[in-house]
């Protein structure tokens, strides 16, 4: 057998390359977490070490001193369950899409109503239970949009309209 053929009956352990590869994929997924709010991150399952790290290379701004500081967020990533963290980090992303889908859905709503008589009829009978909640603020809200300009009956309608959705 060549040097080159590898056996697999041995048990070998991952080249030095394969293990950089890795390192540094981990080093990506602790980069990955700087943006993060805090209370998001502290529901990820992450140790309070690397939370504190992740917290301290956001302010740093020298190039070099951040470079260290992701390196040693990368170092303390070995420590944890990377697969599980990739798991809760895709959840995360799976719940904002869903908000901002019903956010956006909830603005065309407002929009088509404050447009057309007609699609607050469609929203009633889609949604009766709103009725007494939503017919008052639409007149407000148009006669706040005729005068120059949102106001609390316009932003009132809307989160009436996304609380409904959601």
């Amino acid at each position: 057998m060549s040097a080159r053929t590898r056996d697999p009956q041995r048990n070998e352990e991952p080249s030095k390359s394969q293990r950089k590869r890795e390192m540094l994929a981990l080093q990506a997924l602790g980069e990955s977490l700087l943006p993060l709010a805090d209370e998001r991150l502290e529901r990820l399952p992450v140790t309070p070490e690397l939370i504190d790290a992740v917290r301290t290379a956001r302010a740093i701004r020298a190039h070099e001193g951040r470079r260290r500081q992701l390196q040693y967020i990368g170092r303390l990533m070995r420590e944890i369950d990377a697969e599980a963290l990739r798991d809760a980090l895709s959840d995360e992303t799976r719940e904002h899409r869903v908000a901002t889908a019903v956010m956006h859905a909830a603005e065309r709503w407002r929009e088509r109503i404050l447009a057309d008589d007609r699609a607050l009829g469609d929203w009633l009978a889609q949604y009766p239970d709103t009725r007494e909640s939503l017919e008052p603020l639409v007149p407000r809200a148009r006669g706040e949009l005729a005068a120059g300009g949102p106001g609390r009956a316009f932003r009132e309608l809307f989160r009436k309209i996304r609380d409904r959705l959601a």
